[in-house]
């Protein structure tokens, strides 16, 4: 079975609930941007993957057609290890991380669907069979940097049936606030996205401990700080959770040889695609690190993730975006019934992208 054609198809979908309280990237967030990655075979078969594009659509779908696409073209899909090994190496040059890394991480979930496609299996089923059907969801809020706000939305997403909460937020006020309206038996996550120095970090990791987190994530810059995240879990006392930005298995490696991280939240749109991904989730178990996969997609990676999840970490939620977007690629399928979703059980990711929800969308 040959690639025939590698395609990105960008689309741009609005979103709401309060998406306009973050600013992310360049600007005020008020859409989901997604570089999906098409690929076809000779078999007639088609993939589909998703290559990570949040406020970087354009640059990521130009690496898919004009540095990806060229190198996979001919290229026997069955061998995905190969072919991605070949990509990495030809590749190198123009940077091993960021968004070369996820236009890989695209094509090589597009690969593992097709995979699946033609196995007639499901993608947990590549990767040693579901040990659940269903995930229980936790809701990864926004940063809203307001303590009526963070109440709201905490409230709302408990009083859906999500069992658990992350921050996204800065301010001590706020994340207490947020501390008063969940539940001491209900875990309370926060991810800071890089936000301090050390010093900085481990001051306000002290105050915050007797908030009982569950994880203190991302809480320096910059995130390849080793030594400086296991300064701060050591100093706080509050587990320390990394990985969204680390690009292939030898940063998470990097990351556990130093002991900087208790979870590992290796992203499958960044990371690598489902071929590194394994790798990580290896060496997690090999220094008796948690798995918890970052997932705030709403595309072929977010179901890539389930099937993850089933196969190779089945006590951890799903990390649902806690948004509303305007079109749903899936229907329902990536949407939360009483906190939680089902493990796709069709064919390869379980589902393709509807076609009316990309005409509409696309993006240029």
């Amino acid at each position: 079975m040959k690639i025939t054609r590698v395609e990105a198809v960008p689309l741009s979908i609005p979103c709401g609930y309060g998406a306009d309280s973050w600013a992310l990237g360049t600007g005020g967030w008020k859409a989901l941007e997604f570089c999906l990655v098409r690929v076809e075979t000779d078999a007639g078969l088609t993939g589909w993957g998703e290559a990570f594009s949040y406020s970087c659509r354009r640059p990521v779908a130009a690496a898919v057609n004009d540095m990806i696409a060229p190198l996979a073209l001919g290229h026997d899909a069955a061998d995905i290890a190969g072919l991605h090994a070949m990509i990495q190496k030809r590749l190198h040059i123009f940077g091993r991380f960021g968004i070369t890394a996820f236009a890989l991480s695209g094509l090589d979930i597009a690969l593992w669907d097709l995979a699946g496609k033609a196995a007639g299996k499901p993608l947990h089923a590549l990767l040693g069979g579901a040990r659940r059907e269903r995930l229980g969801c936790y809701a990864s809020l926004l940063r809203y940097a307001d303590t009526a706000l963070v109440t709201r939305y905490c409230e709302q997403a408990l009083g859906e049936g999500f069992g658990a909460i992350k921050l996204h937020e800065v301010s001590e006020p706020v994340i207490a606030a947020a501390r008063a309206v969940v539940p001491r038996d209900t875990a309370l996550l926060l991810d800071v996205n890089c936000e301090w120095s050390v010093e900085d970090a481990i001051a306000v990791g002290k105050r915050l401990k007797p908030l009982g987190l569950d994880w203190f994530e991302e809480p320096v810059f910059p995130p390849e700080d080793g030594a400086g995240l296991r300064a701060v879990g050591e100093a706080c006392g509050i587990p320390i959770a990394a990985g969204e930005n680390c690009c292939f298995a030898t940063q998470f490696a990097a990351l556990f040889d130093a002991g900087a991280v208790q979870i590992a939240q290796p992203s499958v749109t960044k990371v690598g695609g489902i071929t590194e991904f394994r790798r990580v989730a290896e060496l997690a178990a090999k220094h008796k690190v948690r798995l918890a996969p970052h997932s705030p997609y709403f595309g072929p990676g977010a179901l890539a993730t389930l099937h993850l999840i089933a196969a190779l970490a089945p006590e951890e939620r799903f990390e649902y975006f806690y948004l509303q977007v305007d079109a749903s690629l899936y229907g329902g399928a990536l949407a939360p019934k009483k906190g939680e979703l089902a493990v796709p059980q069709g064919a390869g990711l379980g589902v393709d992208p509807d076609p009316a929800v990309i005409r509409r969308y696309r993006a240029d």
